[in-house]
């Protein structure tokens, strides 16, 4: 127990530490005409970061249209239909492989398939259906796991009360698991914004803003390495990421107050 609170206390101090550092570096940067100013580019980063934020939501919120519905489905299929053969195994093993695929390898694949293949060259429609290749493992997974902590006497339930499959799988299992699938949703849009490898290929390195899916950009992960290699604006590239952290804080925040609302409703502690 000595040695698990010690590695607890060192993770915790080590977030703490890399608050800070990145909050006084930053800091002296990071005002409201940062947030409104578009960069403009040169060795100093001028400008700030409007157009990056304007990108990341456009990318992320697509992302999301292309994943969320397939990703869903293969869970519902593996957890509810699918029985235990060859085909089921063969799908679960290859959602664990791509699940521990390095994302510059899914890069390279957008790139060449997306980008070159399919001629949407450089642009968020690109970035945004690369992105869904290298979560859909993730979103898979937690959708699954969410589904098989629905007791099974809910199915049983449901089933003698003269419910079909898919009603008991349409009102009683999703809703039932609908925390554990937001947390997965929630945690793969944190991954989405935080994602530079395999969109430094795909998305292009544009900073201007973005006028249809076909254009390409810069988010703000992106726009931090840019800023962190490219320039002399290290100042900037830590005020980026002072935001970048409090998206991050957000979207873990929303995450337990979403998890424990849906939890509240299902055994009804809430409304």
């Amino acid at each position: 127990m000595t040695l698990v609170w010690i590695g607890g206390i060192l993770t915790a101090l080590l977030l703490v530490l890399l608050i800070i550092y990145v909050v006084m570096k930053g800091a002296p940067e990071l005002s409201l005409d940062f947030l409104i100013t578009a960069p403009q580019g040169g060795l100093d980063g001028e400008g700030g970061i409007s157009t990056a934020i304007i990108t990341t939501i456009y990318l992320t919120g697509l992302t999301m249209l292309i994943l969320i519905p397939p990703g869903i489905g293969a869970a519902i299929y593996l957890t509810e239909y699918a029985r235990d053969n060859w085909l089921t195994r063969v799908i679960r093993y290859g959602v664990s492989t791509l699940a521990g695929v390095p994302s510059i390898i899914f890069g390279l694949f957008g790139f060449a398939v997306f980008v070159t293949a399919l001629h949407f060259k450089f642009s968020i429609l690109s970035g945004a259906l690369t992105l869904a290749c290298l979560l859909l493992p993730t979103i898979i997974s937690t959708t699954e796991e969410a589904l098989k902590t629905v007791p099974r006497h809910h199915r049983a339930a449901a089933l003698a009360l003269g419910a079909t499959k898919w009603q008991t799988i349409r009102h009683v299992i999703v809703p039932a698991a609908l925390p554990g699938i937001m947390t997965g949703v929630i945690l793969c849009i944190g991954r989405a914004i935080g994602e530079t490898a395999c969109l430094y290929v795909t998305l292009g390195s544009s900073a201007a803003m973005p006028n249809s899916l076909l254009s390409g950009g810069r988010t703000l992960s992106l726009h931090l390495y840019y800023l962190a290699t490219d320039t002399n604006a290290l100042t900037k590239a830590m005020t980026t990421g002072i935001i970048l952290i409090l998206i991050i804080v957000v979207i873990n925040t929303l995450t337990n107050w979403l998890s424990r609302r849906f939890h509240a409703k299902m055994t009804g502690g809430g409304r």
